[in-house]
């Protein structure tokens, strides 16, 4: 009689255990009243809300007021004077030269160098404008990649809490079964240790989960104060897209990646320098006009006022140490510019392929997980528990079999995840969307 309570006993806790094999990739419980944060929640935060972003923009507003300042000449200048008055009376109407003048005149820069330094300062602000559109592609790839980062930790931590449950029930398996003579000790210390380095495990993943979550809330600009919010991983689409060839993608990105557009601007307005530097070997030109009142004399004689007209211009004649220097100076940025603009391309180019192959690899990876091996592995370990309840498979085996699902399980999100941060570096790279087709999203 008591033999068979200890079959039944054994016989119930392999089906409880048969069930929690079936249900180990279950969500557990998150914490109530947390904030749910979708991926494109968390990308609309962080655009709005980036301080980084909200400086570099600042500085476009600042730069795109320059080329209208540059356009327009110096301010006339006014002048007041006192002219040939003598020293020893200081009377005004003691000398007949002796005046009263007021002067205005105007500096007209060589033509053509307005329009230039307008042209460079266009450039520039047109430039800045680019990069506010890199900061804006380089916000959401960070912003994405963290987030799916952390998607991939809440995905761990649920694995790794559904395999504590999963150990839990083979320690008490192990134990029933020893406690009725048909079982081994070290089967339950096994166990007993495989469910301790879980627990580990968990403590490291809550750590790193954290931390993540510490980083995105610095993107969008949020308080790091322990918000209680987790990733809502029902927001999207986890179906695997298609993307464009490489060399489409390579070919799109030298009208479509912001980084490059800027540094083609930047040499714009070196080449525009260039151009004004050259202007310099012209002078410019002062054009004034004075008006003298003269006092009449101490008898009563009428006296006239006196008008003056006055050209001026620069002498360039230091061309040797001046000009020809300042023409050197534009080249050679010049020169910069367009090896920057190369050199940056090339960077860009190897970005693409670079994050083509990840994606490529990651994507292949997560599917054969997916379609295969966590299927092939869920089968066998449900194999081994039924062969270690009829006593025909070792302890260990169903050990091993269990903690290779559970590594298949955590492999599968781990490049899943990967996939998407890749596609996300991916449209970065390129300046504009990768895939193939309209992405179809279900996001919130």
């Amino acid at each position: 009689m008591r033999n068979r309570q200890s079959v039944k006993k054994i016989g119930k806790v392999f089906l409880v255990l048969f069930f929690l094999m079936i249900l180990s990739d279950r969500a557990h419980a998150q914490g109530e009243g947390c904030e749910e944060l979708s991926l494109r929640q968390a990308v609309d935060v962080a655009m709005e809300n980036n301080p980084g972003l909200a400086a570099i923009r600042s500085r476009y507003n600042a730069l795109a007021t320059v080329p209208s300042q540059q356009s327009t000449l110096p301010d006339p200048v006014l002048s007041l004077g006192a002219v040939n008055l003598p020293t020893d009376t200081f009377n005004l109407d003691q000398e007949n030269m002796t005046q009263m003048q007021i002067g205005i005149s105007q500096k007209f820069p060589f033509p053509g160098k307005l329009g230039l330094k307008e042209e460079s300062a266009q450039f520039e602000a047109e430039a800045a404008l680019q990069q506010v559109d890199e900061a804006r592609l380089t916000l959401i790839k960070n912003t994405r990649s963290t987030w799916w980062d952390i998607f991939y930790l809440q995905k761990n931590l649920e694995i790794i809490q559904s395999n504590q449950d999963l150990l839990r029930a083979t320690v008490a398996a192990a134990r029933a079964k020893y406690e009725v003579g048909k079982g081994l000790q070290q089967d339950v210390l096994l166990a007993q240790v495989e469910l301790t380095k879980l627990m580990d495990r968990e403590s490291t993943v809550t750590t790193a989960l954290e931390k993540k979550k510490a980083a995105l809330e610095v993107l969008l600009d949020r308080a790091v104060d322990n918000r209680c919010f987790t990733i809502a991983d029902q927001s999207v689409s986890l179906n695997l897209p298609s993307i464009l060839p490489l060399a489409t993608l390579q070919e799109m990105s030298l009208s479509s990646r912001p980084g490059l557009l800027a540094l083609e601007r930047k040499t714009d307005a070196s080449k525009s320098r260039i151009a004004l530097a050259r202007k310099e070997y012209y002078p410019d030109f002062t054009v004034g006009a004075a008006y003298g009142f003269r006092q009449d004399t101490a008898d009563g004689l009428d006296r006239s006022d006196f008008a003056s007209l006055r050209l001026s211009m620069n002498l360039p004649i230091w061309s040797n140490s001046k000009q020809d220097k300042a023409v050197a100076q534009r080249t050679s940025e010049a020169l910069a510019a367009k090896r920057e603009l190369h050199d940056f391309k090339n960077k860009v180019f190897s970005e693409i392929s670079s994050e083509f192959s990840e994606f490529t690899n990651t994507s292949w990876q997560s599917e054969l997980l997916h379609s295969s091996l966590i299927p092939q592995a869920e089968q066998t370990a449900a194999a081994m528990l039924k062969g270690y309840q009829v006593n025909k498979v070792d302890f260990l085996n169903v050990v091993r079999a269990q903690l290779a699902l559970y590594s298949y399980k955590i492999t599968y999100w781990y490049h899943l995840s990967n996939t998407f941060k890749a596609l996300a570096r991916l449209e970065a790279a390129t300046g504009t969307d990768p895939l193939v087709y309209e992405e179809n999203s279900n996001e919130q």
